[in-house]
């Protein structure tokens, strides 16, 4: 298994102009090798293999970086290829560019070239630079790749990526919590409980909205200007890491409570779309949270079940099992014919986890 941790890193003058040429080269190659490949590809229509050692001789600038950096280019084109060919909906490659606010490169390690030593990471041709370890890593693991980048707000990190060996034994499923996502609140789970989350960026609109108004009537490429697009990037870091910090720790708690939890495979992209939710869609980041809770699960050996998109949730009674043919979005409370009246939100909760326990059952 593989598992990630990702420092900040303090880099002094002479290597954050290294990095700066490392990110630089990395897009020349990736560029150049598409150029290339998309020009070879209309004379012949074949596909051109090529490699980043070809142009070294042209340009001898790209022996100042780490060439294991150029190589990882490589592989990023040539699967980006593969997904496009896989699936036409992903899109043909794309040319990288240079005014991308968030730049990266990875790099492998070999015969111990990479390594945390004390207070700091040494890596190839940067040497050592001073690193912000919050966690301890665990014995036995193995360092395998790392990978730098730089944010819109000028800050450095280094995600570590580390290969180990665990016996995860899976957790019978006893106890099934199902979850509802609600635009307003995150999810209402099974139980009635409410994630009440702040929405972070909601709050922030009108400041950011100053914000940006300031930036529009400054002289375009000044150093105002840019000084004001660092003090934006850095606002729109702080919001990002205060839904990260909620969305974890939610996580957390649900994965260390309960060993199964049944959500809805949504399709968030079309939602974004319909009745102008997108605002509130990208907000609650819904996508991110079912990515936490999956692998905080995996590694406990606990399961999360995606229920059909299209399982009437909303419109069946979760006492009687009666469906309503139609049920308005208006309509926040569920009332049946049984006698059974709860929230809507609460109802759609309780039938994700019954059809959840369903589907254990059949496997």
């Amino acid at each position: 298994m593989n598992k990630a941790y990702k420092f900040r890193i303090y880099p002094n003058l002479a290597q954050r102009i290294l990095f700066g040429k490392t990110f630089g080269c990395c897009r020349f190659i990736y560029n150049k090798m598409l150029s290339e490949k998309i020009a070879y590809y209309k004379e012949t229509e074949k596909t051109l293999n090529i490699t980043p050692a070809k142009y070294k001789a042209d340009f001898e600038w790209l022996k100042e970086v780490d060439s294991l950096a150029l190589c990882n280019e490589q592989l990023n084109l040539d699967k980006a290829y593969k997904n496009f060919f896989r699936d036409k909906k992903v899109g043909f490659p794309k040319f990288k560019n240079k005014k991308n606010d968030r730049k990266s490169y990875t790099t492998n390690c070999v015969n111990n070239n990479i390594r945390i030593d004390g207070k700091f990471l040494v890596l190839p041709k940067i040497g050592k630079l001073r690193i912000k370890q919050h966690r301890n890593i665990p014995s036995g693991y193995i360092l395998k790749s790392v990978t730098v980048s730089q944010n819109a707000s000028g800050k450095y990190y280094a995600s570590v990526l580390y290969e180990y060996n665990e016996d995860i034994q899976p957790e019978k499923a006893s106890n099934v919590l199902g979850l509802d996502f609600s635009m307003s609140e995150l999810y209402i789970d099974s139980n009635g409980e409410h994630a009440d989350y702040p929405r972070y960026y909601r709050r922030a609109l009108e400041k950011l909205g100053r914000m940006q108004r300031a930036l529009s009537k400054m002289v375009k490429y000044s150093n105002n200007y840019y000084k004001q697009r660092r003090k934006i990037a850095k606002f729109h870091e702080r919001i990002a890491n205060q839904r990260k910090d909620f969305l974890h720790k939610h996580s957390r708690q649900i994965t260390n409570a309960v060993s199964c939890v049944a959500i809805e495979d949504l399709n968030m992209k079309a939602m974004q779309k319909s009745l102008n939710f997108g605002k509130s869609v990208n907000d609650n980041a819904w996508g991110m949270f079912t990515s936490f809770l999956t692998y905080k699960l995996a590694e406990q050996g606990k399961q999360l079940i995606k229920v059909d998109k299209w399982f009437p949730s909303s419109k069946t009674c979760s006492v009687c099992g009666a469906k309503k043919d139609e049920l308005l979005l208006s309509e926040c409370v569920y009332v049946c014919d049984c006698g059974n009246v709860m929230n809507r939100d609460v109802n759609a909760a309780i039938n994700i986890k019954n059809e959840a326990i369903r589907i254990l059952a059949a496997d």
